[in-house]
């Protein structure tokens, strides 16, 4: 009799077990997914006004979760912002918002717009093809300086160029000297398949890619580099952005003072350019290799647009709406991204600020919308003075303006991620 008793207990017991198994399986399997798409296509313009180096490309990256789906293209290009194309992109992919991401490099020439749609459909086409369930890490890796502040503080107190040379300071720093602040780290978000396999990974730093200043050939500069021997670090199975940072004040220590003009017999010195793009691509491939997505985390992606009217800062009748987002990605990424050429201060309060929140990144010269703000300098930064900080462009923004837009996309991280939406009250 007890025997009996025993045995129905143990078979009850593994029939609760197995239901308790397949309910938990069950649960695993219906967790939200976050899908991932990528692709590259060549955007070196077809007959180019100066000769090529080397190739310019745009990447795809599409995400979707939470009925939401954006992308980011990278685009080896100086600056674009096209609406005309965003918003035919936006309407025949189906996208809840769409970011141009600028490398900024200096030796790039601008396709035609007819050309470059077709290239960008491309892009996008494939991308969504190709999408794939994905497992996002991400992180950041600090290592030994490669880029310096190139607003030197002088003997007056005053901010001047490092192009400026002076006494103390020799021209576009030839003596390499780590001016600062910077950051001296690369950011990446890791994007891989269900097997582990890495499929895209987002390059995150901030500085011009501008290492051979007057070049007169196209070239992607060191960012085309970096991001082609980081693809080649993985048998071109993996498709690297490369996403800018707050660069805006930020040279790379490795600099050419140029050519004089298409004519100069004196070449380009792409072995600077190999150099830093190497250096680069050795500490994102470190950083890549190193990242683990948590397993736990449901797929989300969670967006908030926004924007801010400023004036400029001479002339007061400029009119700028200037469109900024908060992206969180799994509920532990923070992406903040604007237009322009944010300072790097912006980079590393934007860093402070996520402390113990998220893991953060600062996307500089993404455009989604809006007009383009050309230098975002901090406000420090902009009564020092220099190129970028209170000259160099006529529409140059009102001071304060950059700091508003970040302490909105901080607001509006804090909307996205707080259990209860922050109300408003109204006096």
């Amino acid at each position: 009799m007890k025997r009996r008793n025993l045995t129905h207990f143990l078979h009850v017991a593994m029939l609760t077990a197995l239901v308790l198994f397949s309910a938990s399986s069950l649960s695993l399997a219906q967790k939200p997914a976050l899908i991932a798409g990528t692709a590259k296509v060549n955007i070196t313009p077809e007959n180019p006004r100066c000769p090529v180096h080397d190739s310019l490309y745009a990447r795809s990256l599409v995400l979707e979760a939470d009925n939401v789906r954006i992308a980011f293209i990278s685009l080896d290009l100086c600056v674009y912002n096209n609406k005309s194309i965003r918003d035919e992109l936006m309407i025949r992919y189906g996208l809840t918002e769409l970011y141009w991401s600028l490398s900024h490099t200096h030796s790039a020439v601008n396709p035609t717009e007819e050309y470059l749609l077709k290239q960008l459909d491309e892009v996008m086409r494939r991308a969504m093809d190709e999408r794939f369930e994905a497992r996002v890490s991400a992180g950041h890796r600090k290592f030994f300086p490669i880029a310096f502040n190139r607003l030197i503080v002088r003997d007056n107190g005053r901010a001047q160029e490092s192009w400026e040379a002076d006494d103390h300071y020799l021209y576009i720093n030839r003596d390499c000297l780590v001016h600062g602040p910077i950051d001296p780290s690369v950011g990446v978000l890791k994007f891989e398949d269900m097997t582990g396999n890495p499929r895209a990974l987002i390059m995150n730093f901030a500085a011009h890619p501008d290492v051979v200043w007057n070049n007169f050939e196209v070239s992607a500069d060191y960012v085309g580099y970096a991001t082609k021997y980081t693809e080649e670090a993985y048998d071109g199975k993996v498709n690297c952005l490369f996403i800018q940072g707050g660069a805006g004040n930020q040279a790379p220590l490795y600099k050419d003072g140029g050519r004089q003009s298409p004519d100069d017999p004196r070449p380009a010195d792409y072995a600077l350019i190999d150099r830093m793009g190497k250096l680069l691509s050795i500490e994102t491939v470190k950083l890549a290799d190193s990242l683990y997505p948590d397993v736990r985390n449901e797929g989300s992606i969670q967006v908030k647009v926004d924007s801010l009217h400023c004036t400029g800062r001479y002339d007061r009748n400029i009119r700028n709406n200037i469109y900024f987002s908060t992206i969180v990605l799994n509920k532990r990424i923070a992406i903040a991204t604007c237009p322009g050429e944010p300072f790097i201060e912006f980079q590393l309060d934007w860093k402070k600020r996520m402390e113990g929140e998220a893991v953060p990144f600062l996307f500089g010269y993404t455009w989604n919308g809006g007009r383009w703000p050309n230098y975002l300098p901090d406000i420090r930064s902009a009564c020092l003075g220099g190129f970028g900080a209170d000259n160099g462009m006529p529409d140059i923004i009102e001071i304060g303006a950059p700091e508003r837009i970040f302490d909105k996309i901080l607001e509006n991280y804090y909307r996205l991620t707080l259990p209860l939406m922050i109300q408003e009250t109204t006096p």
